[in-house]
Parts: C-alpha cells; sequence; structure tokens
C-alpha cells in the first residue's frame, strides 16, 4: 500500500492557519456589505496553473478566456452542446464552406465595434503565433463582409465550428496598441504580473448586459497546500483545486462551499516512443501493469477521482469496454519477458543484461501527480526498475523542447466539446500539440482521418471508438484517473458555476453579497 506522508505535515498546519483565521476579520473588502457598495464589489480567484502570458492566442493555460477577458465565437454549454457566443449563428451545408453572423453591438475593450473583418484579422493572427491553432482550424480562405465571416476549410470539416470554442481562437483587437489584450469579455485586463496574478475591471459596456463585480483578481499559484493556507488566510475567496487532503476540514468549515463534480479531464502517463525500450509495446503493457489505479484514485486522491481505463469517461459512445486494468506486479513480469527482457530474482534485465533506469517528468501545479510519480516509481522497484522523478515548472514548454526524459505525468480535457477528435488529433497526430511521446502509428492517424472528415455522427462515433480501441491495444499511453474538478469558495460567493469544461470562471453573473 502506497503510503502518504505529506497528510501528516499538512494537516497541522492548515488547522493552525484555520485557528488563526477563524479570530481575524475577513480580509479585502469582500465580506462587508456595509464597507462594499454594490459598484464596489469584488472577488479573487486562485489557480492552480501559472500563466507566463495572457495572449489568448498563445496562452497554454487559457487565463484569457477563464477570466472573462475574451470570448470565442462559439461556446459550449453545461450539457457540452454548442451554443452561439460572438456569432449569433452558423450555417454550412458541406462541412467546407461555412458562413457565421458575427453578433452586431459587440464592441471590444477598447472601443472598436466586433465585424467579420476584425474576426478575420483576430483569427488570423491566432494561426499566425500558435501552429496549434492552425493545424486544428484547417482553414484556407476567409471572406469578410459586414458582420458575415465566410471560411472555407482546406477539406470538409464537420467539426469546424466545434474548434471554434478553443479558448486559444478568443476574438481580440488586432488593431490595438495596448500592451494587454482588448477582448470583448465582462472584465477588462488592467494589470498583469507574470505568474503571479491577472487584475481586472468591469466592462461596463459589456454587450450582453450587467456585469456585477467592479473588480476581480486571478492569482496563480501551484503550490496547492499555499492555495489553501491562502483561502484560509482568506486571501481569496475562490480556491481551484484545494489539496484533496484538506476536503474534510473545509467541508466543515460552514463559511465555505465544496463542489466536486466528476471532469473531463484524465491524468496520464505518457511514453517517449523515442526510447529504445519504450518503444515496444509490451514494455509500454508492462509499466501499464505497475500503475495501481485504485490506488490512486481512493488512496492519493481520497476517492476525488474514478480509475482511468482509457482517455474518455466511460460514458461516452466512442468509450470501449474495456477489460478492467489492474496493477500486477506477475502480468508485468510476463510482459517484460514478452519483451524479451529477462527476470532474474523477480527482477527485470534488459535483452543486453541491464537494469532499466528512467527518468519520469512530473509538476505541481496538479498536486496529485508527483504522488502518483512516487507510487510508480514503488512500484516499478519491485521489479528492479530505477525511476528517477524530476519535476519541471512548465510542463508543456518542457515537453516540447526537451528529449531527455522517458515517462511524464500529464493532465488533459480530453472531450471538452463531448467529442473525442480533439485528443485523438491532438495526441496522436504528427502535428498535434499534445503529442509530446512522439506517437506515430499510421494505421491509427488513418483512422483519425477519416473521423475528421466524417459528418455523421454515428459514423464518427464508430470511428472514434475504432481509434480509441487501438490505443488500448498499443498502450500508447496509460490512463490514471478521472479527476473531480474540485473548487472552494466562500458562501457570500454567488453564481460560481463549476463546470466540466473549465473553461469560463469568471463570468459576468458572479457576485458577492
Amino acid at each position: 500500500m502506497f503510503k502518504r506522508p505529506y497528510l501528516k505535515l499538512f494537516i497541522p498546519a492548515v488547522m493552525a492557519v484555520m485557528v488563526a483565521a477563524c479570530s481575524s476579520s475577513p480580509s479585502g473588502s469582500l465580506t462587508s456589505s456595509d464597507a462594499n457598495a454594490p459598484q464596489d464589489k469584488s472577488v479573487t480567484l486562485l489557480f492552480n496553473v501559472q500563466s507566463s502570458s495572457i495572449d489568448p492566442h498563445t496562452d497554454v493555460n487559457y487565463t484569457a478566456v477563464r477570466a472573462g477577458v475574451g470570448e470565442t465565437l462559439v461556446k459550449v454549454n453545461k450539457d457540452l452542446k454548442l451554443e452561439a457566443w460572438l456569432a449569433e449563428k452558423w450555417n454550412s451545408k458541406d462541412g467546407q464552406h461555412w458562413t457565421f453572423n458575427i453578433r452586431p453591438g459587440v464592441k471590444f475593450h477598447s472601443g472598436k465595434p466586433v465585424d467579420a473583418a476584425a474576426v478575420k484579422a483576430s483569427m488570423e493572427r491566432a494561426q499566425k503565433l500558435n501552429p496549434s491553432v492552425k493545424n486544428a482550424l484547417h482553414i484556407r480562405d476567409i471572406q469578410a463582409n459586414g458582420q458575415i465571416l465566410k471560411v472555407t476549410t482546406d477539406r470538409p470539416f464537420p467539426e469546424f465550428a466545434s474548434e471554434l470554442v478553443h479558448p486559444n481562437t478568443a476574438v481580440i483587437d488586432t488593431s490595438s496598441t495596448d500592451a494587454l489584450p482588448s477582448g470583448t469579455g465582462p472584465f477588462k485586463a488592467a494589470s498583469f504580473r507574470v505568474g503571479s496574478e491577472l487584475n481586472l475591471e468591469r466592462n461596463d459596456q459589456y454587450w450582453n448586459g450587467e456585469v456585477k463585480l467592479k473588480q476581480a483578481r486571478f492569482l496563480f499559484n501551484e503550490d496547492a497546500n499555499a492555495r489553501q493556507l491562502a483561502f484560509q488566510a482568506k486571501d481569496a475567496d475562490i480556491v481551484y483545486r484545494p489539496p484533496i487532503e484538506s476536503l474534510d476540514l473545509l467541508k466543515a468549515d460552514s463559511t465555505v462551499k465544496v463542489d466536486s463534480l466528476p471532469s473531463l479531464r484524465t491524468h496520464q502517463l505518457i511514453y517517449n516512443m523515442n526510447n529504445n525500450d519504450l518503444k515496444k509495446t509490451a514494455v509500454r503493457k508492462a509499466f501499464d501493469h505497475l500503475i495501481n489505479r485504485d490506488e490512486i484514485a481512493n488512496g492519493i486522491m481520497s476517492g476525488q477521482g474514478t480509475p482511468a481505463q482509457g482517455p474518455f469517461l466511460s460514458g461516452f459512445p466512442f468509450s470501449p469496454a474495456y477489460a478492467m486494468k489492474k496493477f500486477d506486479l506477475s502480468a508485468a513480469r510476463d510482459s517484460f519477458k514478452q519483451a524479451g527482457y529477462s527476470v532474474q530474482d523477480s527482477k527485470v534485465k534488459t535483452p543486453d543484461g541491464q537494469a532499466l533506469h528512467l527518468t519520469l517528468l512530473t509538476y505541481q501545479s496538479r498536486a496529485e501527480l508527483p504522488l502518483i510519480s512516487q507510487l510508480i516509481q514503488a512500484n516499478a522497484k519491485e521489479l528492479g526498475i530505477t525511476i528517477d522523478i524530476r519535476q519541471v515548472d512548465n510542463i508543456d514548454e518542457y515537453l516540447a523542447a526537451h528529449q531527455d526524459w522517458d515517462l511524464a505525468t500529464y493532465s488533459s480535457i480530453t472531450a471538452p466539446r463531448g467529442d473525442a477528435s480533439y485528443f485523438l488529433n491532438a495526441a496522436y497526430m504528427p502535428e498535434g500539440a499534445l503529442n509530446y511521446g512522439h506517437v506515430h502509428l499510421p494505421k491509427l492517424e488513418a483512422v483519425i482521418t477519416k473521423l475528421n472528415r466524417a459528418v455523421n455522427e454515428e459514423q464518427r462515433n464508430k470511428l472514434a471508438l475504432e481509434a480509441v480501441s487501438m490505443i488500448d491495444q498499443e498502450t500508447l499511453q496509460s490512463f490514471l484517473v478521472h479527476p473531480n474538478n474540485v473548487v472552494a469558495y466562500r458562501n457570500y460567493v454567488h453564481n460560481w458555476v463549476t463546470s466540466q469544461s473549465e473553461y469560463y470562471l469568471l463570468t459576468q453573473d458572479l457576485d458577492v453579497d
């Protein structure tokens, strides 16, 4: 059984701060209605992933959209269905030629009206600055006339409108000379400190009506314990992903509300296919047997997650009926033997007689990932495999720029619009933004290509199911757990919505007493 020494160290510290917090008055101007006229309401949100930029076209943390600065043509609602946003409506008869009616009366924070030409300029900028956007949209031509935007993709692409939900396609004023992005959302960016905080002011001219809060702060801290302490000290009103082990304490506090719901996110173990050992399917399967998913979900995450059998939640029509994956040292040894490795005294040796020695990357913005890494390290040690764990600050930047790693824990939203194509393209196509493991499997790429061209939903689900089954058969990645989306907030915060998509955090309706 995996031990969790962190628990003993953490709780006394939190309790000490809780005592201190209970004896002090609430911080800031957020809890006293006498001190705050309604127009002066503000809120502070503490998020778990740092942003080095708030340019919506390049920021992998999507801060501009999450903070209510930027908006996209299309959004996804709570039922994971597409919904009009800056585009009033859209249509395409063939999946290749698209017409978008840009909503009239919308202005950028700069004061410039939003018309089709402005959207075209923003879309072109996003493609120029972000290869992932360019690869995802497949745009051949854009024409703008008044409020009518016409887009032709380089091939029939039925999911084009769905791709415009992505926060990296947020529409901004490209003619603005302001250092901060000029979007259309309920909040204007007032100031930004890299990796630290984004300060926001109400957009009094917001096209969709009243914005409840005058100001908001979007703070970043990747240390889960530090986030918890800041929340208990009332330096933040909303904390994203507090430490799992703090939930009982938070729930016992009558001034705090805790949301925990299944997310669309999956924690994964990425295999670097440039590693000669991990190129072998049987070796990857052996490592998959070393993963104790029940311990991850119920031990490390205290039940705030579901063991993952694949990249998507089991309820999706493109999730196959998996054979249940279990932690099994004996099965791991057998898989190594199938790959040509020897097992002596229960220890694994490579075909040339060497012990396996690998490097596993992890990061702390998701507090459970380093612990999961330790669990995998401990299980591998049972077979004489040495795993060095290395923690990096920005996992996306590191994986994209370096090859000195073998395994990596990672977390991503796999079905943000209820469709499999986003993750399949991003993680398994050669140009995919999330293909950090350099997966190259032509038969899988052929199925994904067919999926990209399919219009009929039943046919798309069938192709996606075929692709996901192939990923499972080859163990191209190991999928660890579907974590719950956990947010704690003070009871004076109103209209907070903990969403599965995680895209929209600070909204026009968010309010405080």
